[in-house]
Order: C-alpha cells, then sequence, then structure tokens
C-alpha cells in the first residue's frame, strides 16, 4: 500500500519556538511506531525491510525435536476442525514440536487457470461463474505496469474477494464496480502487505465487476479468490498444555496458510496470515519463516489451542514454548532519558548516531517555563511506573536521567529517550520502539518518544496544544500525556502489538491515530481538568489494518514480559 508518499515528503517540525524543515525521511516499520497518522505509512516499503530481518532470524533458529502426526486421516475433514475438537498433544512434556498434517480443498471452491486476456475493461471482463455456474472460485493473473484486469460476478449475498501476492512485486489493489460502471468498494492492504481483500454484501441477481490494479504501477503476478457465502475449508487444530507465563511461537508452512491461537475458554487471541517475525529482536527464540506466523503469551495454567486453515495439502506447524526471558536474565532496568541523548537510529533503518534535543527545550511550546520541568518529569515518570506497575507483579527496575547516573550500555539495560524531533532523527513519527518482543528477551534496547509534532502550535491532532485551555493543569496533562506514549513504546518492547483506536475501549497499546484518547483528555476535549481518564494495559480487539485478529492481553504480555517470578 503506497498512499500519497506522504513519508518521503519533508516534514515541518518545532524545536524550541523555530520552524525547522526536516529532511527527507525513512519510512518506520508502522508495527513498532505510534505514527500521527497511520493511513500515510508505505507498509510496502516497511514489509521488505521486515523481510530481510525475518531471512537472518530463520537461519538462526532452533529445530523442534518431537514431531507428531495429525491422527485425522488425510481424505476426512471434521473430526478437529475447531478447540473443542482438538487433537491432544504431549507439548507440555517437549515444549517444541512439529506438527505435520494436510487440509482439504474446498470442494466449493474450484482452483481454475488464468483466464484469457484482454480482460482489462469492463465490458471485456473475465466471467468467473461466481454467483451462476459455482460458489467460489480461486484463479491466478498477472499484473504488467498500468495493466488492470476485471472479473465478473453475480451477486449472492456476503461476498470475499482477496489477492495474495507472495514473492511477486505486486501490491494489489481491488475495487468493486456495480454494472453501471460506479465503484463500490475497494481496498489496497491486508494487513502490512501487498495483498487486499475485501468483504461485501452484493445484491442478489445483480451483476458486479471486481477490477485488479498494482498500486504505484506495480507489476507482477497475483492469486485471485472469489466467493460468495460460507464454504466448506478444512481446519486442524492441536492442544497445547502451557503455565502462566509460557510465550508460545507458532509458524507454518506448506499448505496451510493461516495460524491462530485460542485461549483456555476458546477465544481467539491472534490469528494472522503474514509472517512479521521481523520485528523480533535478535535474541528471542520464537520460530518464523512460514506462511504465517503468531505468538501468545499464557495467563494462567491450562489447555490452549493452535490451528491451520486456508489451503490444500501437507502443512508443518512449528510451535514452540518459552519462559519468559527476564526468568534468565534477572531484572531488567529501563532508563527514562529526559536530558537528550545519541541515539543509534540505524536499528530503525536511518544509519549513524543521531544527537535528540532535550525535554527542556520545548517546554516553551506548551506554555510551560524551566521552572516547570521538574514537576512535567515527575509526572511523566510516575505515570510510566504506574502503567507498569501491573496490579503488584513489578519486575523492572526504572530510572530517570533527574534522578540517576545514565547506566545506557551497561547489561541488561533498555532505554526510553523523550526528547528530539524529525528532523534531529531522521525517523518520521511520534514514537517508536526497536521490536516488539513477545517474553522480554532482548534486554538491551531503545525507544524513543519525540516532542515536535507534540509541541505544535495548536490545531492538529497530535499536538497537546490542541487540547490545552486557560483552565488546564498543564504540567499534569504534559507529563501524563508523555508518560502514558513512553509506556506504549515500553509495551511494544515487553511484547504487544497495536490494539484498535477507534472502538469503546481506549488502551494504552492503541494504535496511533487518535491522539486524544491516548493523551487522556476525556469527554470534553480538553486536558488536565477533572474530566481526564485513565489509560491502562488492557484487553482489546488486535488493529484491524495491521492484518491480525483476535483478543490482545497486554496486560499479560507486559506483566510477563517484565516479571523475575519462576
Amino acid at each position: 500500500m503506497r498512499l500519497l508518499g506522504a513519508i518521503a515528503v519533508t516534514a515541518l517540525v518545532l524545536s524550541g519556538q523555530t520552524a525547522v524543515a526536516a529532511p527527507a525521511a525513512v519510512q518506520p516499520d508502522p508495527l513498532l511506531a505510534f505514527l500521527e497518522d497511520p493511513g500515510t505509512a508505505d507498509v510496502v516499503k516497511a514489509a521488505r525491510a521486515r523481510e530481510a530481518k525475518t531471512r537472518a532470524r530463520v537461519l538462526s533458529a532452533a529445530k523442534p525435536g518431537y514431531t507428531y502426526a495429525e491422527r485425522e486421516p488425510a481424505s476426512v475433514r471434521g473430526r478437529n476442525d475447531n478447540p473443542w475438537a482438538a487433537e491432544s498433544t504431549d507439548f507440555r512434556r517437549h515444549r517444541s514440536a512439529v506438527f505435520t498434517g494436510s487440509l482439504l480443498a474446498d470442494p466449493t471452491m474450484p482452483v481454475v487457470g488464468e483466464f484469457t486476456e484482454p480482460n482489462d475493461t469492463q465490458p471485456t471482463a473475465s466471467d468467473s461463474g461466481v454467483g451462476t455456474a459455482r460458489r467460489a472460485i480461486r484463479t491466478t493473473g498477472q499484473i504488467a505496469g498500468a495493466d488492470q484486469d476485471f472479473y465478473k460476478l453475480r451477486g449472492a449475498g456476503l461476498t470475499t474477494i482477496a489477492t495474495l501476492t507472495a514473492g511477486s512485486d505486486l501490491d494489489t489493489v481491488l475495487t468493486v464496480f456495480d454494472a453501471a460502471g460506479k465503484e463500490i468498494a475497494a481496498n489496497d492492504s491486508v494487513g502490512l502487505s501487498t495483498d487486499a481483500s475485501l468483504e461485501i454484501e452484493l445484491a442478489a441477481g445483480a451483476d458486479f465487476f471486481v477490477r485488479v490494479t498494482g498500486a504505484g504501477n506495480t507489476a507482477g503476478a497475483y492469486e485471485l479468490t472469489l466467493a460468495a457465502g460460507e464454504g466448506k475449508g478444512d481446519k486442524d487444530f492441536f492442544a497445547v498444555d502451557l503455565k502462566a507465563g509460557d510465550v508460545i511461537g507458532a509458524s507454518v508452512t506448506g499448505a496451510a496458510r493461516r495460524v491462530v491461537v485460542h485461549d483456555i475458554r476458546a477465544r481467539e487471541v491472534m490469528g494472522s496470515r503474514q509472517d512479521f517475525s521481523g520485528v523480533y529482536p535478535k535474541e528471542s527464540p520464537l520460530p518464523g519463516g512460514g506462511n504465517a506466523v503468531t505468538d501468545y503469551v499464557a495467563p494462567y495454567d491450562g489447555r490452549y489451542y493452535v490451528g491451520v486453515e486456508d489451503g490444500a495439502g501437507r502443512y508443518e506447524l512449528t510451535v514452540q514454548a518459552f519462559r519468559p526471558g527476564s526468568e534468565k536474565a534477572g531484572l531488567q532496568t529501563v532508563f527514562v532519558d529526559f536530558n537528550g541523548a545519541l541515539v543509534d537510529t540505524s536499528v530503525w533503518g536511518v544509519p549513524g548516531e543521531k544527537q535528540l534535543s532535550p525535554l527542556s527545550k520545548f517546554l516553551e511550546n506548551w506554555g510551560l517555563t524551566a521552572a516547570d520541568e521538574n514537576a512535567v518529569v515527575s509526572v511523566a515518570f510516575d505515570t510510566v511506573r504506574e502503567n507498569l506497575a501491573l496490579h503488584g507483579r513489578f519486575g523492572v527496575r526504572l530510572l530517570n536521567s533527574r534522578d540517576h547516573a545514565d547506566p545506557w550500555g551497561q547489561k541488561n539495560v533498555s532505554r526510553l529517550v523523550i526528547g528530539g524531533t524529525i528532523a534531529e532523527s531522521g525517523v518520521p513519527t511520534v514514537a517508536i520502539a526497536q521490536t516488539i518482543d513477545p517474553g522480554n528477551f532482548g534486554h538491551e534496547e531503545t525507544a524513543m518518544v519525540q516532542l515536535d509534532l507534540l509541541s505544535a502550535p495548536a490545531g492538529p491532532g497530535v499536538s497537546l496544544n490542541t487540547y490545552i485551555r486557560p483552565e488546564s493543569d498543564k504540567v499534569k496533562f504534559v507529563g501524563r500525556a508523555l508518560g502514558n506514549i513512553a509506556a506504549h513504546e515500553l509495551g511494544h518492547l515487553s511484547g504487544s502489538w497495536h490494539q484498535h483506536q477507534f472502538n469503546a475501549h481506549d488502551t494504552l497499546m492503541d494504535q496511533g491515530g487518535n491522539a486524544a484518547a491516548m493523551f487522556a483528555v476525556g469527554a470534553d476535549a480538553i486536558g488536565g481538568n477533572a474530566d481526564d481518564t485513565d489509560m491502562d494495559f488492557g484487553e482489546d480487539h488486535f488493529v484491524p489494518n495491521e492484518g491480525f485478529t483476535g483478543i490482545e492481553d497486554a496486560v499479560s504480555r507486559t506483566r510477563w514480559g517484565y516479571s523475575t517470578i519462576r
């Protein structure tokens, strides 16, 4: 997906009271960043960078010694298709396994060869037969340059339209038109990938046309699925017994395209069709490199379920469980630096080390003075501490640059820098973490919260000044907002992904784009008064635009990520 090329343009940022034109910057990985507007991210560029890291991790990954072969015969479906029917395994003893099996093809979805060109206009559209001769099809095609392919189908209620572009340079865009040529729906991304997908109600009996094109003149091969109504695709589930705090990763290769974890109540807690393991730190032992990857931190002792689906043929599912990294490495130190710092920005794709300005340089932008700095630091630091305390399971040593010597560079020390600008770092985001680390295996990492957009003049939703009024307690509001964003980035370093920022449940792991919620301004949209809310880690749905499904428990991920309790 490439939207407007927005990340490549020059940004206007503020350092103190002086406007500074930022140089063209790299694309930060949206999975790691708290962006002003996630919709502007070039997810294709980020995905390509992630792929290189994934390949390096896979080469060094340990392979399980225990193999479990699916008991359901290859010609049978339905015996292990849900968590309650999952096959029991000896995973508790081995804690690492390769599950082998096969998925039966959906008999209502034939595979059809590539349609004959030309089909680049609505009148010359290829007739898919969906809605007339068949329920669904899966076919392939090619886009060359400014080419486009049209497919005709008959409306039959809820219809799924999806592309798969694995191994191709094509970044697909899907558009649906009615018979009169009016556009009724479009999509250009599935999560952080070059695939596209739509689920849409199409009026029964009416003709519709699906167009496949390449974003930004990209070209290459694609696979297209057109499906009306419910299919009969095969699924396989396997039971894995875990202890509270166990960190599991799953990666599937072969025919299966989706992997999912369900908890002890059979709720879906993470489903995925993508391999995002390139955002794990190099120290993480979690598996990757498959068609789809998922991870999970078990909050309780009990039986959990890992499943595969969407495919036809043989697959191998690798599932591995580990204890959190802090249980072996010991108590971790997180140093919160308000004094400005020299940061190695190469971890985000910007070569070299960059000097970031201290918090003190931005105070006047919020109408504060040097005399307020101590109070702002206290509120921000206390907010981080309160957010990480997690019901008494406090397993991290928090230090700050006002009260403690800088321990950065020592073993088991990560840092969070609050200061600097996009112009200084070259990283165009409000905040960003070095990795997402389920289980917290990387203990010497960096995150940063930059202050230029946050201290810009009132107007943009991401500026704290937009919510400040004469009656606002500015010290309290600014300090708490900085503390919340800092905790969000520490949530990534301890293993949490982004959650849905536009539903009714606001949490610290909400994706960027709804800054007012992260700033906790309350219903009156004024910061620093009695209406302000308290943001915490919590359970919420994964944000849809990053391609994951299910409910994430960020409390357990953060608690166990920083816990030293065995």
